[in-house]
């Protein structure tokens, strides 16, 4: 029974994709269907960034909708996350974005938990700023948390662990910065990184003759240099930034 519910998610996850994959493949007949089968989940995505309940008649849920369809538009499979994980991460950074925009013209923007204090007493604007300040932490830690999470997933079909990532990392910053540029020529190499999600394991050979590295350097730093290609070439926003920041250094 375990063994057949199990059957039953996969065909269903696999449905979606190939779903997405017709969509953008010419079928648009599929795209009202599919955003309207979603929309429940839309919904959930919008609030859990809110922190309130929101339903079709919210500008949030709008800009929900044109995230959900953008992702239908981008998704790209074999970046390794599901659509539905991609699609969460593209609707909570543009309801983010949104919020931000909005939240430069005061009178135009309000959260519903801070419009008033306890005793009924509007927010000053600077009590306004603030509470919106505060809530972008919290929203940005949220993701951040998430993020990480998905993070841990992903590498993990490819036999990463963070402990693994934590022994194995180059002690040096210089030795880091090396790995990470291999990394990086891996991403920017089709073929490579193709070869690297279909058999899970780093291609020493094809980038040993595309970087002038040697290739005991590239087996030492194998496990980090898998987990940094994984972070370039997916959406992982937070962890991006952090690899970008040392590139440019």
């Amino acid at each position: 029974m375990l063994s057949l519910l199990l059957m039953t998610k996969k065909r269903k996850k696999k449905s979606l994709e190939n779903t997405v994959l017709s969509i953008q493949q010419g079928k648009t007949s599929l795209v009202d269907e599919l955003i309207e089968s979603y929309k429940p989940f839309i919904a959930k995505t919008v609030s859990s960034v809110c922190k309130r309940y929101i339903n079709e008649s919210d500008d949030e849920f709008s800009i929900g909708l044109i995230a959900f369809n953008e992702a239908i538009e981008k998704y790209q499979q074999e970046k390794g996350s599901s659509f539905l994980s991609f699609a969460d991460v593209l609707i909570k950074r543009r309801v983010i974005d949104y919020i931000r925009m909005q939240s430069k013209n005061e009178n135009s923007f309000s959260f519903d938990a801070s419009e008033s204090e306890e005793d009924g007493t509007a927010l000053t604007p600077l009590e306004q700023k603030i509470s919106i300040e505060k809530h972008k932490i919290k929203t940005d830690e949220e993701m951040r948390k998430e993020e990480i999470i998905r993070f841990q997933q992903t590498i993990a079909n490819f036999g990463l662990s963070f402990s693994d990532l934590v022994e194995q990392s180059p002690k040096h910053a210089d030795a880091r910065k090396n790995a990470m540029l291999i990394a990086k020529a891996l991403v920017e190499h089709h073929d490579l990184f193709n070869a690297l999600f279909e058999t899970k394991r780093l291609p020493i050979k094809g980038l040993e003759e595309l970087v002038n590295v040697s290739r005991k350097t590239i087996e030492r730093n194998r496990k980090y240099i898998i987990a940094v290609a994984i972070i370039l070439n997916g959406d992982f926003v937070f962890l991006k930034d952090y690899i970008k920041g040392v590139l440019e250094t």
